[in-house]
């Protein structure tokens, strides 16, 4: 049978189509139905690769006991969070206050208006480890919506207006010290042995590497630098790195980088790629271009649409076991590779009978440490050997935020390596997205089967931005600077808070929930308040516009108070504050004719503010040359026909 998920375009979604469960899209028939049938709601948040989300649509979902309670009791609700950032940001916030933590599946139960009463994430179809059975759930939660309903409505009311509380505004903000707080709270929680930070589990977070890494830079902190680089070089060694077929899983579920938690996300991938290669233009150390190449080849190989467009994912699980499609036994690595390179294969990477996760293996570096080993003829072969096993199930959807994310890293990485094909694909993806994510200055969040969707948000906007950015820092042409431009003014304009600072989540003419986040945290990728400080600091220098300045301040202001109690969860915003507080160098090029310009860009710094011109009266030409005006220090130089870094 289908519910009412069959027309849906998300991958997400569509697994559930078939469910006996009747779900609903977030649509208001759904609300209206609940308050015609005087039932709660129950509401699943999740995405096409989480492994947990699989688990309980697999015991309870498909399960037709537990769907007739479903269907007799609630309306029941699926979201993808991917599509709908606004609802899982609201609801997660929510299972945060009710259970302290939160994760996906989240599990919501609420009223037809919308406010919740009860909140969860995973439940197991029979009672385990301290939580209820869901089908016991569910019957206690219609037992009291019939029986006690005031308590629940209690409950509800309770709970909407502590979030809706003002934010307080701190008063006495340490502003100058912030930088060097974060840094510090990453020295304490640094693994000095493993790399990373804390313990188990341990994901990448490549935005705290960006941070450090120009904070040892500016600051003339090579600790800093010894931790991003330990960090790097041991993700680049362990199992969180797909030594096969290339590219970095979600997070390590160990203290090693050995065993991961098997997903590939778009998002973590370009944010790697831009820490791996900033690292390299400052070390020179090709261990990190090497693996930022490799990475880019994995997302053009298996992530790239025909159009040019990123997708989203790629499941964990093959066959019904997580890590499966990537594991070897010593076995095959012998009948693949012969018993001589297959055993120097196997001695390298880790490979034996015993396994080294769960009587498998997964290949990695950790004990070998070799990380110049030669084995460009082998890992083809180890390759197609495993393209034939069951194939991955592929988050086909494309969202602009992610794809924004991999357009500046694919820009960024041209810049360091100097290969066009990085710069090629970025292109064609910004195309993408002008052709069927953009209209306009409206901008939508998904792609997929040839229809978007109807909203976007601040993300969108704010990483399209810092995407066109880029591609202007690569290509030095303007229409990508003009069209990063329009599109934050229309951020501001559709987000912002001019009362209190900071953007909110949601279109402030379009918010339908009781609640408008205003997420400034970094979690698994930078906040879109961090970004768009990122963003309005970056156009204020490249183009001198008080207006960008005024903007910038407010934003810094505002972030500030948001990260004085913990600012190492603010990263993103921090390496804006760094850059705002230490402009990098601003260079006018008076270009004597445009040929000049292709071999001028290979010498440009990586965070230089570069703007090219014709010959004109405010910058004339000295000797009849191309010539340079650049500013560094808050100090401008002398005009010069030669340019040095």
């Amino acid at each position: 049978m289908s519910n009412h998920l069959k027309s849906a375009t998300s991958p997400y979604l569509l697994q559930h189509a078939e469910n006996p469960v009747d779900w609903y899209p977030w649509c208001e028939e759904a609300f209206e139905r609940a308050r015609e049938e005087n039932k709660p709601i129950f509401l699943s948040v999740g995405y096409s690769t989480c492994h947990w989300c699989h688990v309980m649509a697999h015991e309870s979902f498909e399960d037709r006991a537990t769907a007739e309670i479903l269907n007799k009791y609630f309306i029941s609700v699926k979201v993808d969070r991917e599509e709908r950032p606004d609802i899982d940001s609201v609801y997660m916030t929510v299972c945060q206050a009710f259970t302290g933590s939160g994760g996906w599946p989240m599990s919501i139960f609420m009223t037809w208006d919308k406010k919740p009463f009860l909140a969860g994430t995973y439940f197991p179809v029979r009672p385990q480890h301290g939580m209820p059975g869901f089908s016991d759930l569910l019957k206690a939660v219609a037992a009291q919506w019939n029986g006690r309903r005031d308590e629940l409505l209690d409950s509800a009311r309770r709970i909407v207006a502590q979030l809706r509380q003002t934010e307080a505004v701190s008063e006495n903000m340490d502003t100058e010290n912030l930088c060097g707080r974060a840094v510090q709270m990453f020295f304490d929680s640094f693994d000095s042995v493993w790399g990373g930070f804390g313990s188990a589990p341990k994901f990448p977070v490549p935005h705290n590497l960006l941070f450090l890494t120009l904070y040892a830079g500016q600051k003339d902190n090579p600790g800093a630098l010894k931790m991003v680089e330990k960090t790097l070089t041991q993700m680049q060694k362990g199992g969180i790195f797909d030594h096969i077929g290339y590219g970095f899983s979600r997070y390590s579920t160990d203290q090693y980088y050995l065993a991961p938690h098997f997903e590939k996300m778009l998002y973590d991938n370009a944010l790697l790629i831009m820490a791996y290669a900033s690292v390299y233009v400052i070390t020179q150390n090709r261990l990190y271009l090497d693996t930022a190449e490799k990475t880019a080849q994995y997302v053009l190989r298996e992530m790239t649409s025909p159009d040019g467009g990123f997708y989203s994912a790629q499941d964990a699980d093959s066959e019904g076991v997580e890590g499966k499609y990537y594991t070897f036994t010593l076995d095959e690595i012998i009948d693949i590779l012969g018993r001589e390179r297959g055993g120097q294969f196997s001695e390298t990477f880790d490979i034996t009978a015993e396994g080294n996760f769960e009587g498998v293996n997964i290949p990695n570096l950790l004990k070998s440490n070799a990380l110049d080993a030669d084995f460009g003829a082998e890992i083809p072969r180890l390759y197609d050997y495993r393209k034939k096993r069951s194939r991955l199930h592929l988050d086909d959807k494309i969202l602009i935020s992610w794809n924004s994310m991999m357009i500046a890293a694919l820009s960024l990485l041209y810049r360091a390596s100097r290969n066009g094909k990085y710069l090629q694909s970025a292109v064609s993806a910004q195309t993408f997205l002008e052709g069927n994510l953009s209209e306009g200055l409206r901008l939508s969040t998904s792609w997929r089967d040839g229809k978007a969707s109807q909203k976007g948000f601040l993300d969108d906007y704010g990483f399209y931005v810092a995407a066109l950015m880029e591609l202007y820092h690569s290509t030095l042409d303007r229409a990508y600077l003009e069209k990063a431009e329009r599109l934050c003014g229309e951020a501001v304009r559709r987000f912002a808070d001019e009362k209190n600072g900071g953007f909110y989540l949601a279109d402030l003419a379009d918010t339908e929930l009781f609640m408008n986040p205003k997420e400034s945290y970094d979690g698994a990728i930078p906040s879109g308040n961090s970004v768009m400080a990122y963003n309005l600091v970056r156009l204020y220098q490249l183009t001198g516009k008080e207006e960008y300045g005024e903007l910038a301040e407010k934003q810094l202001r505002y972030m500030s108070a948001q990260a004085q109690d913990y600012p190492a969860g603010h990263s993103m915003f921090l390496l804006a504050k760094l850059i705002y507080d230490n402009p990098p160098d601003h260079i006018v090029i008076a270009l004597k004719n445009r040929a000049d310009l292709e071999k001028i860009k290979e010498r440009l710094p990586l965070l230089a503010n570069v703007i090219a011109v014709s010959q004109c009266r405010e910058y004339p030409l000295i000797n009849d040359r191309t010539t340079f005006y650049i500013c560094k220090n808050h100090t401008c130089l002398a005009p010069t026909n030669t340019f040095q870094i």
